[in-house]
C-alpha cells in the first residue's frame, strides 16, 4: 500500500509541475501577445480543453483526496 501511495504522490507532483509549466507558458504568451510576438498563445488556447483542464482537475482532485485521507488517518490514529 505504501508503494502505491508513493507512486500516486510522484504522479501528482509531475502534474503539479506540468501546471506550473502551462502557467508560465500562458504568462509568457500573454506578454508576447501584448508586444505583438507569437509565443504560442493560440496553441495554448487550443490545448486548454483537451490537455490543460484535465491536468488541473487531477491536481485539484489529488489535493482534495490528500486532505480527506489525512483527516481519516488522523481519526484512525486517535482510536
Amino acid at each position: 500500500m505504501e508503494t502505491i501511495g508513493n507512486w500516486v504522490n510522484k504522479f501528482l507532483m509531475f502534474n503539479l509541475f506540468l501546471v506550473f509549466f502551462f502557467f508560465a507558458w500562458f504568462v509568457a504568451a500573454l506578454a508576447g501577445d501584448s508586444m505583438h510576438l507569437n509565443l504560442g498563445l493560440a496553441l495554448w488556447r487550443q490545448l486548454w480543453q483537451p490537455m490543460i483542464q484535465p491536468v488541473l482537475g487531477i491536481v485539484m482532485a489529488g489535493a482534495i483526496a490528500s486532505g480527506i485521507i489525512a483527516k481519516i488517518r488522523q481519526k484512525l490514529d486517535k482510536n
